[in-house]
Protein backbone atom coordinates (compact mmCIF):
# COMPACT_ATOMS: atom_id res chain seq x y z
CA UNK A 1 0.00 0.00 0.00
CA UNK A 2 1.39 3.77 -0.90
CA UNK A 3 0.45 6.98 1.32
CA UNK A 4 -0.74 8.47 -1.68
CA UNK A 5 -3.94 10.90 -1.58
CA UNK A 6 -6.83 10.81 0.76
CA UNK A 7 -8.73 12.82 -1.26
CA UNK A 8 -10.93 15.87 1.10
CA UNK A 9 -8.74 14.74 4.23
CA UNK A 10 -6.72 17.80 5.65
CA UNK A 11 -2.91 17.50 5.08
CA UNK A 12 -2.46 18.28 8.67
CA UNK A 13 -4.49 15.10 9.40
CA UNK A 14 -2.32 13.14 7.16
CA UNK A 15 1.11 14.62 8.36
CA UNK A 16 -0.36 13.51 11.72
CA UNK A 17 -1.37 10.51 10.68
CA UNK A 18 2.49 9.97 8.76
CA UNK A 19 4.28 10.71 11.97
CA UNK A 20 2.46 8.05 13.93
CA UNK A 21 3.50 5.38 11.37
CA UNK A 22 6.81 6.70 11.68
CA UNK A 23 6.77 6.35 15.05
CA UNK A 24 5.90 2.68 15.35
CA UNK A 25 8.11 1.65 12.67
CA UNK A 26 5.10 0.25 10.65
CA UNK A 27 6.21 -1.01 6.83
CA UNK A 28 3.25 0.18 4.64
CA UNK A 29 4.59 -2.41 2.02
CA UNK A 30 3.15 -5.25 4.01
CA UNK A 31 -0.09 -3.71 4.51
CA UNK A 32 -2.48 -5.51 2.09
CA UNK A 33 -5.51 -3.12 0.73
CA UNK A 34 -9.15 -4.16 -0.72
CA UNK A 35 -12.20 -2.52 -2.06
CA UNK A 36 -15.00 -3.98 -1.81
CA UNK A 37 -19.10 -3.49 -1.88
CA UNK A 38 -20.44 -2.17 0.96
CA UNK A 39 -23.67 -3.22 2.90
CA UNK A 40 -26.41 -2.69 5.48
CA UNK A 41 -28.27 0.50 4.79
CA UNK A 42 -28.03 2.99 1.98
CA UNK A 43 -29.61 1.35 -0.65
CA UNK A 44 -29.02 0.61 -4.12
CA UNK A 45 -26.12 2.62 -4.17
CA UNK A 46 -24.13 1.46 -1.40
CA UNK A 47 -24.54 -2.14 -3.03
CA UNK A 48 -23.36 -1.11 -6.49
CA UNK A 49 -20.12 0.63 -5.18
CA UNK A 50 -17.08 -0.41 -4.49
CA UNK A 51 -16.36 2.46 -1.58
CA UNK A 52 -15.77 0.40 1.45
CA UNK A 53 -11.65 -0.35 2.15
CA UNK A 54 -10.42 -3.58 3.96
CA UNK A 55 -6.62 -3.24 5.18
CA UNK A 56 -4.88 -6.27 6.63
CA UNK A 57 -1.62 -6.03 8.18
CA UNK A 58 0.04 -9.73 8.77
CA UNK A 59 2.61 -9.30 10.96
CA UNK A 60 0.37 -8.21 13.59
CA UNK A 61 -2.70 -10.29 12.36
CA UNK A 62 -4.80 -6.91 12.25
CA UNK A 63 -7.82 -6.86 10.32
CA UNK A 64 -9.78 -3.23 9.65
CA UNK A 65 -12.90 -2.40 7.50
CA UNK A 66 -14.50 0.98 6.82
CA UNK A 67 -17.37 2.14 4.89
CA UNK A 68 -18.11 5.10 7.00
CA UNK A 69 -17.95 7.90 4.24
CA UNK A 70 -19.25 7.39 0.03
CA UNK A 71 -15.42 8.49 -0.77
CA UNK A 72 -12.88 5.30 -0.81
CA UNK A 73 -10.22 8.09 -0.50
CA UNK A 74 -11.79 8.62 2.73
CA UNK A 75 -12.89 5.74 3.81
CA UNK A 76 -9.19 4.59 2.70
CA UNK A 77 -7.55 6.98 5.32
CA UNK A 78 -10.50 6.04 8.12
CA UNK A 79 -9.31 2.58 7.82
CA UNK A 80 -5.29 3.12 7.88
CA UNK A 81 -5.79 5.29 11.15
CA UNK A 82 -8.11 3.20 12.69
CA UNK A 83 -5.03 -0.02 11.87
CA UNK A 84 -2.46 2.80 13.10
CA UNK A 85 -4.63 2.99 16.66
CA UNK A 86 -4.95 -0.64 16.78
CA UNK A 87 -0.96 -1.60 16.11
CA UNK A 88 -0.17 1.23 18.86
CA UNK A 89 -2.48 -0.47 21.31
CA UNK A 90 -0.30 -3.77 20.51
CA UNK A 91 2.91 -2.38 20.07
CA UNK A 92 3.22 0.93 22.06
CA UNK A 93 0.66 0.70 25.00
CA UNK A 94 1.66 3.40 27.23
CA UNK A 95 1.70 5.57 24.40
CA UNK A 96 -2.28 4.83 23.15
CA UNK A 97 -4.42 7.26 23.62
CA UNK A 98 -7.32 4.80 23.18
CA UNK A 99 -6.25 2.31 25.71
CA UNK A 100 -5.89 5.95 27.89
CA UNK A 101 -9.46 6.26 26.78
CA UNK A 102 -10.59 3.02 27.65
CA UNK A 103 -8.90 3.16 31.24
CA UNK A 104 -10.52 6.63 31.82
CA UNK A 105 -13.84 5.20 31.25
CA UNK A 106 -13.05 2.06 33.08
CA UNK A 107 -12.00 4.12 36.25
CA UNK A 108 -15.56 6.27 35.53
CA UNK A 109 -17.83 3.31 35.75
CA UNK A 110 -15.82 1.71 38.72
CA UNK A 111 -16.39 4.71 40.68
Amino acid sequence: MNFGDFGAVTPAKTEELRRRIARLGLDLRLVEEKSVKGGGKGGQKINKTASSVQLKYPPLGLFVRCQRERSRAVNRFLALRELVDRAEMVLAPATSARLAEYERLRRKKHR
